[in-house]
Parts: structure tokens; C-alpha cells; sequence
């Protein structure tokens, strides 16, 4: 037990040197993939080992032993793996625990935050920093250690169903909350403290926007557009929050799926952006070299391609042809080597040969424990999006309610009695439905009325339903009867809470033909239509509560409705977040991470398009149903005192900002302040506007400060014909304000 690996006073090299020289080829290629453990439903101790006769040479990673299991016994399953890997293999290496951490760990009992798009509306990344390093301490308590998130891609495509898994259409945006996301899963580095767990940077690259809206679907843009919106956020993760693992993405590029691109694994990820971590396969995504891109005659094929490509670790089953092929000399050595010291290095900064073991009764006290449950619902408050707030004829705006003015308050519609958590959960800790938040909230003050009124899915939502392959439309007649009895509810309330949208069955990632979750429309599925335009006709007050994965095109509603907001799905919160919205208890300061478009006709949407892509269609407007950006609060803001220094800039200068705003009503408030920015004059086309900083502030009433961004060269530059990053002499327009429009403009220039 004297061998130099196990010395943790020696360089993490060093030790990966001396641990890798002693490994068989069999060894090696163990530890660049994952299996699922066997032999785990018995009764467990803290002495328990549970053999693990397929690992005989050890393993890279073992993946979701607490998917369905409870803090305790998914601490001591890890245990009882790791103990056989450590103590009855030949070098003794413990693996990876793989977990899901989309929006909290997805495992029982754990967390659950709001999606990742409802995230995004915070616009706040040190919420989201202290949101994943929530996510991680749960996932390290119970043993996990390699999270597959985050999501990386831009949705510029929302017919796409894994629109709800990212931080919205935005490249700098994105980024942010990625590199937040990052910092949170894995701490500042370079080791791992305790609590910390690898992260990983995924879909690389261009899966955001695929061909007709559909899953893997090829991504075929020019390469300048590739490098300036789709891969900022990848480079984001990598050069400044130093992330441990990259995934590749099902889709292709100009012909070459992600998975096996040279351009894009070797050229751009590992030499240009410096990346040293580890580089790995989708789930099955070497199978799809094979059945859907038909590149790869089979699973050595694949295996080999995929190596030679940079891959590291697989989530798939090809890897095992690799020892006959380093046999027959298709494949060097040197290549295992390489992808196994990036595995080896990264056990290493864990701590894992040191620390291989976890504490049970430190899992059952960290996971679903009262701060993570207290930050899901400041989580939650912080991401609902006021979009609409029009005053009832000759009165005030509908909200927020007041409470003691009701009698009773109606809750209508098919997300109203349900917790949406989105996909990626797994019976998370609880869950407060909206109709139970609204009852809790009123108590005994107004009666609240409650109808289904119509259903999305005859299934229904929950986190269950994301992962259900037969999903079907309701009964038309049972639709009907529904619908009339929400009409007679509505018709006896003072105010109606009309909760509609999506769930978990329709907006998800279509990973198969027979498990699908891709759209051709953005309107309200099923009769949603029909019973809002009901429900408005009684001549109640309604406020639409929209509970979605994607944006939906509710042109009828923003017409007619006075009231709307976007929740997305809000977790386990997401029931009391709502109602204090509604009732005034909480001043709603979200903002928009994505465009919501009039109709599906208008994709892509997404506002930072080149000035020549946006003419009127006939008989209908080009302009977004509610833009990026965009959202209301219950108190007003004025901006003023715009200061951009230094007028002239040199190459290479920093240009400072700071804006003046005051909340000028009187309830406390969060104003987004938005910078957008605009090359005037540019050798390659620009687009119309960039988001170039934010800032979520809290603000009193009557209080005043003053917001400061710096402008790095970076933010003005552009990849000329030459595809050269350059910061071009000339004028630049800076627009700063609450949403994509803004308060106030002005001018500088680059000199020189």
C-alpha cells in the first residue's frame, strides 16, 4: 500500500503518472466508461461490500444509485460499490457517482429548484451559483460526484422540447448563468472542497437550434455564427469557470456529428480554448454514429472514430471493442493513456482515493434540508416573469389582489391542483400545487373555488409524466363537461386564477420515436383555448398563470386577458411563490431569458437577429408577443444621468458605464437593469442589438443607486472576414434601461 499513487503528498501528475504505468489495457479501459452496479437491492450496514463480479478490472463511473432511493440508502449503496472497487480490485480506484443535476439533484427526496429556463428569468447568477452549490452538497453528501449539467445550448428554436433544460436564447446570458452554474457545482478550484462535484458543459455544440425544431436535428450554420453565439457559452465555462467535463451532442455540424468533429473537439475545445478535462460521450451518442448518422459500420468503428476524435469516457457500450483494436493495431495505446490520465487526474482533485466513502446521516441531514428548501422558494420568487398587468376599466391594475376585498377566488385549469417540476426530476422532497399556495396564502380571509376545467394530457403533469412514452390527448366529451363546470365556478368568484400552459408530457426531451416532445405549434395544446376564452366571457377578472417549458404563442390572452404571468415550472415552491405574487406579499422581478413569439410562424425569433432578417409579414406584424428581456413589477423605476467614459476609446480600452435609477413608487421592488449594444458601422454584418451586462437590483421606495458596467475590449469585438477576432475603429451605441429597449442611449468611439 507504499505505491506513489496513493500518496496524496505528491502532485496530482505524479500520481497519475505512477498509477497509470501500473494499469493493464483491460484497467484503462474500465475507467473510460460507466456501469450501472448490481446487487443493491439487500440490506445495508455501514460494513456492507456488494461484489461487483462485471467490474473485475474496476470501473470509470457508476451511474444513478439514487434515482429512486433515499438519502440514507443511496449513501450506503455508494459505500457498499465503492468499498468492493477500493478494496477488492486489483489497484483498488474508486469511481465516479453520476448524477443528474438539471435544476437540483434528480434523485428522491432531493431539492427541487425551478427548471433551468425559470432560472434564467432570476437574470441573477450569484442566485444560481448558490442554487447548484445547494445541488452539489446534496449530490456529495449521498456520493455522488460528477453532475451532467449544465445545459449550455441556446434555444433559438423553442418548437424544440428541451427548451426548458437551458438559460434561454442569449449568448451573454447564457454564459453567466453557466459559468454561475459551473462555479457552483465545483467551487473555485482547482481541487474540489467538500460538497463539490464535477460539472458538466453539454449539448456541445449547436444543439439549440435544430433542423424543424427537432431533437438531434443537424445544426448547419456558418461557422461565424457558430463561433459568436453558439460556443460563447462553452467558452465561457471553459477559460473562465475552468469546467471539469464537456458533452457532445447528438446533432451534426456541416456534415460531421459533434461526437466525432475534429474541428470542433480538437481545434476549437482542446488547442484554442486550452481545455484539459475530461471529454464525453452522450448517452448512446456513439450508437447513433451507427443507426442515425450512419458514419460508423459498427461498435468498433464507432469506438475508434470517437477515440481518435478526443473522446475520454463514454455513457455508452462501444469502448469494449477497444482492446482487441489496440491488438490488431488500429489504435495506439497512447490514445487510452491520454483519455485515462484525464479520468485518473480528476479522481484525483475529488479527493475520491482519500475520501471514497460518504457519512449516511450527513446525507439525510443535507438533502431536502430547510436552507435548500428556503432558497427553492426565494429561487422561485425571483423567477416569475409579470407580463401583462392592464388596470380593470376605470380602476387600477388587476394586480396584485387584494385579498380582503374577495369573497371568492376561483382556481381553474389543468395546472392548477399539480406540481410541475419539469423534466430531469425524480420524486423530488414535496411540492406545493398552486391551488394549495392560494389556499394557505387566503386561509380563512375568501372562499377558493377549484375546477379542472380542461386537461393538457389525459396522463396529467408531475415530474412522473416527463417520463412516460404513452401520453394522450383527452376525451372530447369529458373536455366539454369540464369546461362547463369551470364556466359555473368562475361565474360565482370575484376573481379567477386561470392556471394553463404545459406539462411534463409534452414539453421534454424526445429521446426516442415512441417518447416524444418536440412541437409544431406554440399555442395552448388541447381545449386551453376554449376554456380561457370561457372562463374571460363570464365576465370575471382573470389572471393567466402560464406553467410551460417553451414560449407560447397566447396572442388571444395578451389581447384579452388583463393580467398574465410566466412561471415556466417553478419546483417544489412554485404553489407559495405564485400566491404571494398574486397577492402582493412578493413584487415579481423577473425578465424574460427568451422571446415569446406571436406565432410559431416567426421562428427564429430571438432579438439579437442581422438587420436585414426582420420585414413585416403580410397582414401581421414582425414583432415579438412579448420581447426578451421584457417584464412588469407592481412599482415604477426612472433612469437618468447616463455617464459612458472615455468617450474616445483606444484598442484594447475599457469603456465604463453607470446609470442612475430610482424606484420611484412605493413598494420595495427588483429592477433588471439591461446594456445593449450596437456596432454602427462594421466590416461583417452585426446584429441589431447584444446584451453586453445586467444587474438585478433591490431597490426601496424612494431609493436611488447608481449601476456600473465595464465594457472589455472583448464585448466590442468581431470576427472579421479574415475570421480574426478584432476590435474595429468606430462609433458604438449603448442603450441601457429595464428591457430590450431601454430608458436611455449614447455614443462612443474606438480610436486608433
Amino acid at each position: 500500500m507504499n505505491e506513489p499513487y496513493r500518496n496524496p503528498t505528491l502532485s496530482i501528475d505524479e500520481r497519475v503518472a505512477d498509477l497509470l504505468r501500473r494499469m493493464t489495457l483491460e484497467e484503462k479501459l474500465a475507467q473510460m466508461t460507466i456501469i450501472e452496479p448490481t446487487g443493491l437491492d439487500v440490506p445495508l450496514t455501514e460494513e456492507t461490500v456488494i461484489p461487483q463480479p462485471h467490474m473485475p478490472d474496476g470501473v470509470g463511473a457508476i451511474s444513478r444509485i439514487g434515482l429512486f432511493r433515499a438519502s440514507r440508502e443511496t449513501a450506503l449503496a455508494v459505500n457498499a460499490v465503492q468499498r468492493f472497487l477500493v478494496t477488492q480490485t486489483r489497484l483498488g480506484i474508486p469511481a465516479f457517482v453520476i448524477d443528474e443535476a438539471l435544476h437540483g439533484l434528480m434523485g428522491q427526496g432531493a431539492t427541487s429548484f425551478p427548471q433551468a429556463m425559470a432560472l434564467a428569468s432570476t437574470w441573477d447568477p450569484a442566485l444560481i451559483e448558490r442554487v447548484f452549490t445547494a445541488a452539489a452538497a446534496e449530490m456529495r453528501a449521498r456520493g455522488g460526484t460528477w453532475a451532467l449539467s449544465p445545459v449550455l445550448d441556446l434555444a433559438r428554436d423553442p418548437r424544440w422540447g428541451r427548451t426548458e433544460e437551458t438559460y434561454g436564447e442569449d449568448p451573454f446570458l447564457v454564459s453567466r448563468m453557466g459559468v454561475a452554474a459551473v462555479r457552483g457545482f465545483q467551487g473555485s478550484g482547482p481541487g474540489f472542497a467538500a460538497g463539490r462535484v464535477l460539472a458538466t458543459a453539454k449539448h456541445f455544440a449547436v444543439h439549440g437550434q435544430p433542423e424543424s425544431g427537432a431533437n438531434c436535428g443537424p445544426g448547419n450554420y456558418a461557422e461565424r455564427e457558430i463561433r459568436t453565439a453558439f460556443l460563447e457559452p462553452f467558452r465561457a465555462a471553459v477559460q473562465e469557470a475552468g469546467v471539469a467535463a464537456v458533452m457532445a451532442s447528438y446533432n451534426e455540424i456541416n456534415g460531421i456529428p459533434a461526437h466525432v468533429n475534429h474541428w470542433l473537439l480538437q481545434d476549437v475545445l482542446r488547442r484554442e480554448w486550452g481545455f484539459n478535462g475530461i471529454l464525453t460521450s452522450d448517452g448512446a451518442g456513439l450508437q447513433d454514429l451507427i443507426r442515425t448518422h450512419h458514419v460508423a459500420a459498427d461498435a468498433a468503428d464507432a469506438a475508434r472514430q470517437v477515440l481518435l476524435a478526443g473522446m475520454d469516457f463514454e455513457l455508452d457500450s462501444c469502448f469494449s471493442t477497444l482492446k482487441d483494436q489496440v491488438s490488431a493495431g488500429l489504435v495506439a495505446e497512447e490514445h487510452i493513456d491520454r483519455a485515462v490520465a484525464a479520468v485518473l487526474r480528476h479522481k484525483f482533485l475529488l479527493g475520491l482515493f482519500e475520501r471514497p466513502y460518504v457519512d449516511p446521516d450527513e446525507a439525510e441531514a443535507t438533502v431536502g434540508c430547510t436552507g435548500h428548501v428556503t432558497l427553492a422558494l426565494e429561487a422561485a420568487r425571483k423567477a416569475i416573469v409579470l407580463l401583462k398587468n392592464d388596470p380593470l376599466p376605470g380602476g387600477s391594475p388587476l394586480l396584485p389582489l387584494d385579498v380582503d376585498r374577495l369573497r371568492r377566488v376561483a382556481v381553474i385549469g389543468p395546472n392548477a391542483a399539480v406540481v410541475l417540476q419539469g423534466g430531469y426530476s425524480a420524486a423530488p422532497a414535496g411540492g406545493v400545487t398552486l391551488l394549495d399556495g392560494i389556499r394557505q396564502f387566503v386561509g380563512g380571509r375568501a372562499e377558493v373555488l377549484y375546477a379542472e376545467g380542461c386537461r393538457i394530457t389525459e396522463e396529467g403533469g408531475g415530474w412522473w409524466a416527463w417520463w412516460r412514452n404513452d401520453v394522450h390527448l383527452p376525451d372530447p366529451v369529458e373536455e366539454a363537461r369540464r369546461i362547463a363546470e369551470a364556466v359555473e365556478v368562475a361565474r360565482q368568484a370575484d376573481v379567477v386564477i386561470l392556471a394553463l400552459g404545459e406539462n411534463e408530457s409534452i414539453c421534454r426531451e424526445a429521446w426516442g420515436t415512441d417518447h416524444l416532445g418536440d412541437r409544431d405549434s406554440l399555442d395552448l395544446m388541447g381545449q386551453q383555448e376554449t376554456l380561457l376564452k370561457a372562463v374571460v366571457q363570464t365576465g370575471t377578472p382573470v389572471v393567466l398563470v402560464l406553467f410551460n417549458g417553451r414560449p407560447l404563442s397566447v396572442q388571444w390572452a395578451a389581447q384579452h386577458v388583463p393580467a398574465i404571468l410566466e412561471c415556466w415550472y417553478l419546483g417544489q415552491a412554485g404553489g407559495t411563490a405564485v400566491a404571494e405574487v398574486l397577492f402582493g406579499a412578493v413584487n415579481p422581478g423577473g425578465r424574460l431569458p427568451i422571446t415569446i413569439p406571436r406565432s410559431v410562424g416567426q421562428i427564429p425569433a430571438y432579438y439579437y437577429h442581422k438587420p436585414s432578417a426582420r420585414r413585416n409579414y403580410a397582414f401581421s406584424p414582425n414583432m415579438p408577443l412579448f420581447p426578451f428581456g421584457h417584464g412588469l413589477s407592481y412599482t415604477t423605476f426612472e433612469y437618468g444621468d447616463l455617464r459612458i467614459t472615455p468617450q474616445d476609446a483606444r484598442a484594447g480600452e475599457d469603456v465604463h458605464v453607470s446609470v442612475a435609477v430610482t424606484n420611484t413608487g412605493d413598494r420595495v421592488g427588483d429592477e433588471v437593469v439591461q446594456l445593449y449594444l450596437r456596432d454602427r458601422l462594421s466590416s461583417v454584418t452585426r446584429p441589431v442589438k447584444e446584451l453586453k451586462g445586467f444587474a438585478r437590483v433591490t431597490l426601496q421606495p424612494g431609493e436611488r443607486r447608481e449601476v456600473h458596467f465595464i465594457l472589455k475590449p472583448e464585448a466590442l469585438a468581431l470576427l472579421n472576414a479574415e475570421m480574426v477576432w478584432v476590435v474595429e475603429p468606430g462609433e458604438f451605441e449603448v442603450t441601457v434601461g429595464g428591457s430590450l429597449d431601454g430608458r436611455l442611449s449614447g455614443l462612443f468611439r474606438v480610436v486608433g
